[in-house]
């Protein structure tokens, strides 16, 4: 898929970089742009049909910074430059007292999920705004009916991997499954007002300005954004089955039972060929691929119960404890002091892979992936896709990036983790912006060089925005 590779290849050439070459400051931010970013705008613009070649030059130049003597021990690589910077003292994070963050259960990091979870986030902030413009392949954007495309698995894998991330309250602490509902819907929504401002704000915007759209993508007045806003109160809607079955099984049976209404209900006959006469059937796409989305959204969820805590089976002990044991032998919240049980977690993500890949396989035998509904095909392929995107080890030494950050070397890119960091406020920025630019720019009438220097400063700025605020997460989960 076009950017896979091409982002592997970066980050082999990164690896060198920190390897073979000595930067601080501004130069080590612009480095990380030129190396991480412009290959993956570049994937999907320029290089959209070719990216074979824009690998291949990657790793010519990573042979070459190899090529160059390597840094002597004890010198501070590029990695630990970013610690010292990241504190106004100037001291590093070792040397730096403890903090109230740090003294509270806190989830090590893993520079698989950040490097997972960051790429994804810039191939979404790209895809968004290039897709307006004639530079960017159609091929890439999304399809009408049926097939797969970048911006198809792009969506897929946002609702993905907020699955992920939303498993660490359950993680730390799983009696939250038990809490009453209501306080944690109350709690649920506040942080929602931001994506419900937008997703009404959109709306207005759109229909006011008769700015030209697919309402094939969702409907007519539903947007991604108010997917977005459900997807979190109908997770915690689950908690009281999450607490009682398998989260896998459970995300599989719901875009089960999905597909199963779609097929033998009339529902696919209805998103395919009723007219638009009413709220509901004006948005459509919305209504009927939701329930898809949780599907992908509890998928995620699983995942992230699995490769966050340090043993793969910590949650499913914990949650099994809870259900069977006495009040007075309660499971114990999370230990981040536990020693990580990495061959375990990484056996187990790899039997999921092969799992999603071979379901895959088997029901696009008489089903093909389709992304307007969200039917089982497409659930099942951006599970697997994303599982095994977390699996590849893209580091060059062989280590698995499933391990978790116990020094400059094992970290992942301060660019990446930076994006990573506030990558919700990312993509709320991205979609302003994207916005703010289609309000003043006839996209379909800009010639290829000045779309490539607008896509270029976008980038740029959405990069820097991450960079400024690396030391700051503005939304806590």
């Amino acid at each position: 898929m076009t950017g896979l590779t091409v982002f592997h290849s970066s980050i082999a050439l990164h690896s060198a970089l920190r390897l073979c070459v000595q930067a601080f400051g501004s130069a080590y931010f612009l480095a990380e742009f030129v190396i991480l970013a412009m290959p993956l705008l570049l994937s999907m613009t320029l290089f959209a049909e070719a990216p074979g070649a824009l690998s291949l030059l990657l790793l010519v130049l990573m042979l070459v910074l190899l090529l160059l003597p390597p840094l002597e021990r004890g010198t501070p690589l590029p990695a630990e430059s970013r610690d010292e910077l990241a504190l106004p003292d100037g001291k590093s994070r070792a040397e730096a007292p403890p903090t109230r963050l740090s003294l509270n259960q806190t989830l090590r990091p893993l520079p698989a999920l950040t490097t997972y979870r960051a790429h994804m986030m810039l191939m979404t902030v790209l895809s968004i705004l290039a897709v307006d413009f004639p530079v960017f392949p159609r091929f890439l954007a999304k399809c009408k009916m049926y097939g797969v495309s970048l911006m198809d698995i792009s969506i897929g894998s946002f609702v993905f991997s907020q699955g992920i991330v939303s498993a660490i309250p359950i993680i730390k602490d799983i009696s939250y499954l038990q809490a009453p509902v209501l306080p944690k819907l109350k709690s649920v929504s506040r942080k929602m007002i931001p994506i419900i401002v937008l997703g009404i704000l959109r709306i207005m915007l759109v229909k006011g300005t008769e700015y030209p759209e697919h309402v094939t993508e969702y409907g007519v007045h539903w947007n991604f954004f108010l997917t977005l806003v459900l997807l979190p109160i109908i997770e915690v809607l689950l908690h009281p089955i999450i607490l009682r079955i398998p989260i896998a099984l459970l995300g599989l049976w719901i875009g089960v039972l999905h597909q199963f209404a779609l097929s033998s209900r009339g529902m696919k006959d209805f998103l395919l060929n009723t007219s638009r006469s009413n709220i509901i059937s004006a948005n459509k796409e919305g209504l009927l691929s939701l329930l898809g989305y949780v599907s992908i959204h509890i998928l995620g969820l699983s995942l992230g119960t699995v490769i966050l805590p340090p043993s793969p089976l910590f949650f499913r002990t914990q949650q099994q404890q809870l259900l069977d044991g006495p009040s007075s032998h309660r499971p114990s919240k999370f230990d981040p002091s536990a020693p990580r049980q990495n061959a375990k977690i990484v056996i187990e993500l790899l039997s999921y892979s092969v799992v999603w890949w071979m379901l895959l396989a088997f029901v696009r035998l008489g089903l093909e992936v389709l992304r307007r509904m969200a039917n089982i095909s497409y659930v099942l392929w951006v599970t697997a896709y994303n599982t095994s995107f977390i699996l590849d080890p893209t580091d060059p030494s062989g280590k698995w990036l499933l391990i978790e950050e116990k020094g400059p070397k094992s970290s992942a890119p301060a660019l990446l983790e930076a994006i990573n960091k506030n990558a919700f406020i990312l993509f709320l920025l991205s979609n302003v912006a994207t916005g703010l630019i289609n309000l003043n720019i006839q996209t379909m009438f800009v010639g290829n060089m000045k779309v490539m220097c607008l896509l270029c400063a976008y980038l740029m700025g959405m990069c820097i925005f991450a960079w400024l605020f690396r030391s700051i997460q503005l939304r806590k989960m």
